[in-house]
């Protein structure tokens, strides 16, 4: 407790001078160690070289923040939602922290006005602004520790800018429930990274291709693989659903496949049972 008063105290000739007070907007309190807050809006295009040789930007304090948010997420879901089980609070958690809602809180909150990039391409489907926010929530936890930063999470993020009960009414995540399909129906589906490339700004690009029973079923394109493989399920789960022509085929397909399975099963133990009933004389 006294080293927080004495460390207000030595902030006050700070207060109310830049970069303090563009921090405090954001954050509703004022840093102790302002470097660390300076870091998480340093996008690697713009990396400083240390005397050492180091080179730094904010993509060791997203690395942590991305950890920290998911565990602050979790326990304010976990307490929020009493009687859901495990697979509902997953959902809501990856809803919450996906990169396109990261990266619009950000924006809303001011962080796009404070980055520092020299990239071309500063469009929001870089998600530049949700990583330097996950940053940022990484610097919070080292200056000031897991109950700030989840203070932050919660009141100034999720209070003013989420709406939870709205998130909940949202759609699942699509990944999560084209796997969940396949499972209970007990048809194959996978995630094939077919592409990946970098554009005109040295973005890296991801495509993705979701396969059920081998069938193409939906592309998705993207600047992560989550997110190509997120757009790639969504085609095919609505294909899945809305498409009652598709939806046949794919039934086809796997009762085809399973037919094939079952026949080179049964070929397979008939030839053992004769190889067993007529085995080769000895030498």
């Amino acid at each position: 407790m006294l080293k927080k008063i004495y460390r207000g105290v030595r902030l006050l000739p700070k207060r109310g001078k830049e970069p303090y007070l563009s921090f405090y907007k954001i954050l509703g309190f004022y840093p102790f160690n302002i470097t660390l807050y300076e870091q998480a809006l340093l996008h690697k295009s713009s990396s400083i070289k240390l005397k050492d040789g180091r080179w730094i930007n904010n993509e060791r304090l997203e690395f942590l923040g991305d950890a920290i948010l998911d565990a602050i997420v979790a326990d304010i879901v976990f307490k929020q939602f009493e009687y859901k089980k495990e697979g509902f609070l997953t959902n809501m958690r990856s809803k919450i922290v996906q990169r396109e809602t990261l990266n619009r809180i950000a924006i809303e909150i001011g962080i796009d006005k404070l980055i520092k990039t020299s990239a071309r391409n500063t469009t929001p489907n870089t998600h530049m602004y949700g990583n330097a926010l996950e940053a940022l929530i990484g610097a919070i936890y080292l200056d000031q520790g897991y109950r700030a930063a989840k203070k932050f999470v919660d009141e100034s993020l999720i209070g003013k800018h989420l709406n939870i009960e709205t998130v909940a009414e949202q759609e699942a995540n699509y990944k999560s429930r084209l796997i969940e399909w396949s499972q209970k129906q007990k048809i194959s589906v996978s995630f094939d990274l077919i592409d990946s490339f970098v554009d005109s700004n040295n973005t890296p690009i991801f495509k993705t291709a979701v396969k059920i029973v081998g069938e193409q079923a939906g592309l998705g394109t993207g600047y992560s693989k989550k997110e190509s493989q997120q757009k790639a399920a969504k085609e095919a789960f609505n294909k899945l659903h809305r498409n009652a022509a598709f939806r046949n085929h794919i039934y086809n397909l796997h009762e085809q496949q399973q037919q094939l399975h079952n026949e080179k099963y049964t070929k397979v133990q008939t030839e053992d049972c004769v190889s067993e009933e007529n085995p080769e004389p000895e030498g």
